[in-house]
């Protein structure tokens, strides 16, 4: 099996060698120089210059008096392919990705700049428009307004225009002067024009059509500005340049570019085949008659009595784990695991119930096949975990190839069959009151593991079916199979290589990032607390957009209408207070919004169920789910969360 694999490995890497895309244009300024005139073009060396260790997009010269009222453009000399046609007719979008440093300050002799600006641009024609100076930015003039084949990112220091946010403001113009995106930068503590570095990258995905703009000074870290959805090739030619226009009017100011690198590749696959070297095979092999050699001389020291899991008990005796358990004593405890002791049977493993030492417990049974990680999640995360709202685990138990938890056991089960339940009898119908107790539980249950242990702890699958419920119908969130545990309670994410987590109640952007964070486990909540509410299951699990379930769809609908209440269960009668039933409601769509950023922590969620802070604001129209997330407004005191650094994955683990 060893050998086998290690093989496909080899393999891989042959492959990946053998059809790794080329770059359709790659070129890194770290600074520049005069040399730098071989493939950095300017429109005109007496408004554009590279001078010093900067090209100056307008001429620096405060002995001249003539550098008012110009424009000048730098672009890289040879084209970039930014789409072509495929072999069905098709257009073949390219991806590229920019970082830039601009530095805009005040003229010399003036204390504070006021005009105009720089751009990134992306142009059919590189020279500069006639008469483009002033408010037009060098993008384009007062007769190509409208019709030029330019696509723009405008970095605006002076309201020149009445649809101009204000005189600090990026801003995406497509063919015009008019942005048809804009972003204040007044409350982010950057200012454009102050004289000081702005870091800038530009992120295009040919295949999703999203562009987005980041920005970090020194003093503030990386946040996102504009995520657009726009297809460049409606508005550009297969073959475009790539570079900075700026301009002054009769207010003056210094437009310069320190550094700049971009990357821009075909990521429909054209690439090309390299075929690997014979020293690189030979290498290769190296390294595999080296690496078993090794495992076979490790094989034969080891001694594994259990002989299945080797590394199994080194991982739980690391940790802080319950006691350990006998399999005759859990034998016995659920007569040979006896179908009739069944209590239900989840994602990775069957539960059954015991009496041990004259006190009821519950056994879950971990799947021999798929349940090894599982396993050891369990007992090395809710082991170490002590919450009134979290199922206890009493022990755990590995022998002859058994992997079996010991928890309390729960008189009541789980919460979806009371809430998913078509019976209509009285002791399976739950008010109000105990719907809202549950919620609050397993919100407290969630603050804790984000918040209040000593460690982060990301759940991944907060569902109906991983709620348990006492003999006094108290919450308690349970199956940490999939949870994750964050040594730095500093950091917000962990990087996984699935996707994990059950259709309907996963985030959005959970498709499209490697990554568990706390909103994820927020937007799950959210679902969790519509379904305690509404009495439905989160909807279709075999829509496209599995995420996006149409429970969300559904209540926001309502809520749009003003009609939110209407989602209640109708199995309550009406029992219940409106206004409070309205908050509820509302919290749990805030906690579903698209956008992570936007979705408030469980410290927040725990203030609105105690009544402590009005529920979060949320749009009558459900968002749309764009990706980088927008950043929240700057004073919105929340817990910050998500990188935009995608990643790939590789399936998905439905429970």
């Amino acid at each position: 099996m060893f050998v086998l694999r290690f093989f496909k490995l080899l393999t891989l890497i042959a492959f990946l060698h053998a059809v790794a895309p080329i770059a359709c244009l790659k070129f890194d300024y770290p600074q520049f120089s005069g040399d730098d005139y071989q493939t950095i073009r300017v429109s005109d060396e007496k408004v554009s210059v590279i001078s010093g260790t900067a090209i100056q997009v307008t001429l620096d010269n405060s002995r001249d008096s003539a550098v008012t009222n110009l424009s000048g453009r730098a672009w890289y000399a040879k084209p970039f392919k930014l789409w072509r046609r495929g072999k069905g007719g098709d257009t073949i979008t390219a991806s590229f990705n920019s970082t830039f440093v601009i530095n805009i300050s005040p003229f010399p002799g003036k204390t504070t700049p006021v005009g105009e600006g720089l751009a990134f641009i992306l142009t059919a024609i590189p020279t500069v428009p006639e008469n483009s100076h002033g408010k037009w930015l060098g993008i384009v003039n007062e007769t190509s307004n409208g019709s030029s084949p330019i696509v723009a990112i405008e970095f605006d220091t002076l309201k020149s225009y009445p649809e101009d946010l204000d005189g600090n403001h990026i801003g995406l113009d497509v063919g015009s002067i008019y942005s048809t995106e804009q972003f204040s930068l007044n409350d982010s503590n950057v200012q454009l024009s102050n004289g000081n570095s702005v870091t800038v990258n530009v992120v295009y995905n040919g295949q999703s059509k999203n562009l987005s703009v980041f920005i970090a000074t020194n003093e503030t870290d990386e946040f996102i500005t504009i995520s657009k959805i726009i297809d460049l090739s409606s508005y550009l030619p297969e073959d475009v340049y790539v570079g900075f226009s700026a301009s002054t009017s009769d207010q003056l100011e210094l437009n310069c570019v320190k550094s700049w690198s971009f990357q821009g590749k075909d990521i429909a696959g054209r690439s090309l085949w390299v075929w690997i070297s014979v020293p690189t095979v030979a290498l290769l092999l190296l390294i595999f008659v080296v690496a078993f050699f090794l495992y076979r001389r490790r094989k034969s020291r080891q001694v594994d009595p259990e002989g299945a899991y080797p590394n199994i008990e080194d991982h739980i005796r690391s940790s802080t784990a319950p006691r350990r358990f006998r399999l005759n004593e859990l034998r016995n405890a659920t007569r040979n695991f006896n179908p009739k002791n069944k209590l239900g049977k989840g994602g990775f493993g069957t539960v059954y119930k015991g009496i041990w030492r004259n006190k009821e417990i519950a056994v879950k049974r971990v799947s021999k096949k798929s349940g090894k990680q599982e396993f050891v999640a369990e007992v090395t995360t809710i082991g170490n975990l002590n919450h009134k709202n979290l199922v206890k685990l009493i022990g755990w138990c590995y022998e002859s190839r058994e992997l079996l938890l010991v928890y309390e056991y729960m008189p009541n089960g789980s919460l979806d069959k009371f809430i998913f339940s078509d019976d209509s009898r009285e002791e399976l119908t739950l008010d109000w009151e105990t719907r809202l107790s549950i919620i609050n539980g397993v919100a407290q249950a969630l603050e804790y593991l984000h918040y209040g242990s000593h460690q982060r702890v990301l759940h991944r699958d907060i569902k109906s079916s991983n709620i348990m419920l006492d003999s006094e119908f108290n919450a308690k969130l349970g199956d940490f199979g999939l949870a994750r545990t964050i040594q730095d309670k500093g950091k917000t994410h962990h990087s996984t290589l699935e996707i994990a987590g059950t259709p309907g109640y996963m985030a959005p952007e959970t498709f499209l990032i490697s990554r568990a964070t706390v909103e994820t486990d927020v937007y799950s909540f959210g679902v969790l607390l519509l379904e305690v509410v509404c009495g439905r299951k989160p909807g279709n699990q075999n829509e496209e957009d599995t995420y996006n379930g149409s429970i969300v769809n559904w209540t926001w609908d309502l809520y749009k209408k003003g009609r939110i209440v209407d989602v209640a269960d109708p199995r309550m009668e009406g029992k219940f207070e409106k206004e409070e039933m309205e908050d509820v409601l509302i919290l749990g769509l805030a906690c579903c919004h698209p956008n992570p950023n936007y979705r408030p922590s469980m410290k927040t969620v725990l203030q609105v169920l105690t009544r402590e802070v009005e529920p979060p604001q949320v749009p009558l129209e459900r968002p749309s789910f764009i990706w980088p997330a927008m950043p929240p407004s700057f004073n919105k005191l929340e817990y910050s969360t998500t990188g935009s650094q995608l990643a790939p994955f590789s399936e998905l683990s439905g429970r």
